[in-house]
């Protein structure tokens, strides 16, 4: 019998819709993050925040990856790559900057920031988890998603420690940890680009 197509037509338009969700949310809180960020003096929810723009940057990268051939999608993923290691020089900037020259977060905005991104990424970590073995766009997108929940529990630990030792310390360290995760994730990506890049594509029946 003869491929319709069908099946690659309904896994294109599931990978829309779930990378759609996606970017929407992780605009959002981009900018709710980065509003509370600045206003709360926080390092570590700063981080965060950028991250999320360059999570809502790379998952427009694979929506236009979706449907394409293999080569534009590899290109995507490490254009993704790429992406998030220029961010992460970038807040390693900013962390060096609060470093030199002070700050004074406040804890309690850190801590209701950080829990309100964590729930938004936990349901962006839902709808990509069935994807988390596909293609190479959706993995990289994955990767993301599960490093940013990763990222909010740090948002929220460095808040507490915060407000228990009334220093900034653990906010400018965990701000930090954000960035090295983030370029982590980078790199990753651009591995996982190089190695056997389309091991894990699914095949049409």
């Amino acid at each position: 019998m003869a491929d319709c197509g069908c099946h690659v037509e309904a896994q294109t338009a599931a990978q829309r819709r779930v990378l759609v969700w996606l970017l929407l949310i992780n605009a959002t809180m981009f900018v709710a993050e980065g509003l509370v960020g600045w206003w709360a003096q926080s390092t570590a929810l700063t981080a965060d925040a950028l991250d999320m723009l360059a999570d809502a940057t790379v998952y427009g990268i694979s929506l236009y990856a979706v449907g394409r051939n293999q080569s534009h999608k590899r290109r995507a993923a490490r254009l993704s790559g790429y992406f998030q290691i220029a961010l992460a020089a970038v807040v390693l900037g900013d962390v060096l900057r609060r470093f030199w020259v002070g700050s004074d977060p406040q804890s309690v905005l850190m801590a209701v920031a950080g829990a309100v991104a964590l729930v938004a990424n936990v349901v962006c970590l839902v709808l990509i988890a069935r994807h988390r073995q596909g293609e190479i766009h959706m993995r990289a997108s994955w990767i993301f998603s599960r490093n940013d929940v990763l990222a909010n529990l740090g948002v929220i630990l460095a808040a507490g420690l915060v407000a228990w030792w009334q220093s900034p310390w653990p906010d400018l360290v965990i701000g930090l940890a954000i960035t090295l995760l983030v370029l982590w994730g980078g790199f990753t990506i651009l591995k996982e680009t190089t190695l056997a890049p389309d091991a894990k594509s699914p095949k049409s029946p």
